[in-house]
């Protein structure tokens, strides 16, 4: 992790937001580039909008790996922006290729949750594909992608509120240790 504050480094021109599904990396990001004065976008929201379907559909009809592919194409293209703070789904984020690319064009934050909470939020969601999986696979699946996750610049835990979340990466950005 760089030491003292991101935006003295000049690196801090685009936010990426990395953790499990139903970590609060929406709600997050768009409170956070409301904060910073940046534009928010959530890959997941762009995918759909695009497709002009929901994911559930897209992985139904086209596939799970047309959608990576599509994720990560579109990823490409959004971290070429300034001024922005990014949410990607919970498999973006786990895909060594798109951290490696996120992390050479910004600051990448890891929203931690932990299976409990995860369950708590999502566990009734008939929208996500890998609820479908059982828990014990979803266990092994939250496992792998932390492995991932892990090579964030910064791990937050997502079990606070959003707005207390918010505060602590705007703290850390900034180099302000409070």
């Amino acid at each position: 992790m760089p030491q003292g504050s991101y935006s003295d480094k000049g690196i801090l021109s685009r936010v990426f937001l990395v953790g499990f599904m139903c970590s609060g990396k929406t709600t997050v990001g768009g409170i956070l580039a409301e904060r910073l004065g940046w534009d928010f976008v959530d890959v997941d929201t762009e995918i759909e909008r695009r497709e002009g379907m929901r994911i559930t559909r897209i992985f139904e009809t086209k596939g799970e790996s047309y959608f990576r592919k599509l994720e990560l194409d579109i990823l490409r293209e959004l971290s070429c922006r300034e001024g922005v703070v990014i949410s990607t789904g919970g498999g973006l984020g786990a895909n060594p290729e798109a951290m490696d690319l996120m992390k050479s064009r910004g600051i990448v934050i890891w929203l931690d949750v932990s299976f409990e909470e995860f369950m708590r939020r999502c566990g009734k969601d008939k929208n996500r594909p890998l609820l479908r999986l059982g828990e014990r696979k979803l266990r092994e699946v939250l496992k792998e992608r932390s492995r991932v996750y892990a090579r964030a610049h910064l791990r937050v835990s997502g079990e606070e509120g959003p707005e207390r979340i918010v505060q602590a990466i705007i703290s850390n950005l900034s180099g302000d240790p409070s």
